[in-house]
């Protein structure tokens, strides 16, 4: 649903073009791609527990959250993002988001190598209030606007700002290795999953030690360690929305003495999308 109407170009009234839903969001998104301008931007929300779809952009795409927490999970790793944050994923990455509270974000769509030394991987950064200001701006902005004007200018000072916020390391890494890769999906998508590396191994048709040696050579960890890292950021992300910590503790796998009242086993099973099923839309 479309909230807002862009600037009247008649009057110069500023207005902020917001979509509410995944539905919404990615309709837009996808006429954004085509807009013959450097950058193209909105706002969205998105209500507690939705999860968009797997996809793509043709764009470089910087998105900044303003309230509630995202989990963002990519080809190659998986992202918590809290207020105040922002994750650039460059163009072509397959994302899919899960939104934990009432979320709200604004997010650019910038051509592809406008950004000197872009990272060519998905980057997550703390921002500065000065990004927030300029973000700000950039929603409220007409989809063509002039590109040597002040606006022109805004765009061109964002784009310098972001590319040099410092990086935040709240993701955990998903090898290359596809054999690596399933077992990482399954364990994002159900990070209570107690199966041991020896299950694992067996699984994927491997030796204990051969599965301990790659996951440690592509992933600088052990699978316990990144196991407990995904769990603590599944949970991060869930206290964030403002979740009970029992209900929390749970559904990432920790074991309490004492069921709270507002939870049970029927309802503690995660309840995300996998970004592995499926064609990869690429708006």
């Amino acid at each position: 649903m479309k909230v807002a109407a862009r600037r009247n170009d008649t009057t110069g009234l500023r207005v902020c073009r917001k979509q509410s839903g995944p539905a919404a969001a990615a309709h837009y998104a996808g006429q954004l791609q085509q807009v013959e301008r450097p950058l193209a931007a909105m706002a969205a929300s998105y209500p507690n527990e939705s999860t968009s779809a797997r996809h793509a952009h043709r764009r470089d795409q910087f998105i900044l959250q303003t309230a509630g927490v995202t989990s963002m999970m990519t080809e190659r790793g998986h992202f918590v993002v809290p207020p105040g944050h922002g994750l650039w994923i460059p163009a072509g990455i397959a994302h899919q988001s899960r939104a934990w509270g009432e979320v709200e974000i604004q997010t650019i769509y910038v051509t592809p190598d406008r950004i000197r030394n872009a990272p060519a991987t998905c980057r997550l950064i703390k921002v500065s209030a000065l990004v927030e200001a300029l973000m700000e701006e950039a929603v409220h902005m007409p989809t063509r606007y002039d590109p040597e004007g002040r606006d022109g200018r805004l765009v061109d000072f964002l784009l310098d700002e972001i590319g040099g916020m410092p990086e935040v390391s709240l993701h955990v890494q998903v090898p290359p290795d596809p054999r690596l890769a399933a077992i990482c999906e399954a364990v994002l998508v159900d990070p209570s999953s107690d199966l041991t590396l020896d299950e694992w191994a067996d699984r994927c048709q491997l030796s204990r030690r051969t599965l301990t040696r790659l996951f440690r050579r592509e992933t600088g960890q052990s699978f316990a360690a990144w196991r407990q890292r995904v769990r603590l950021l599944e949970a991060l992300a869930r206290l964030g929305a403002g979740e009970a910590v029992t209900c929390v503790a749970l559904d990432v796998g920790y074991e309490v003495r004492a069921l709270s009242p507002r939870c049970s086993s029927a309802n503690s099973a995660p309840r995300r999308a996998s970004i592995c099923a499926g064609p990869i839309p690429k708006w």
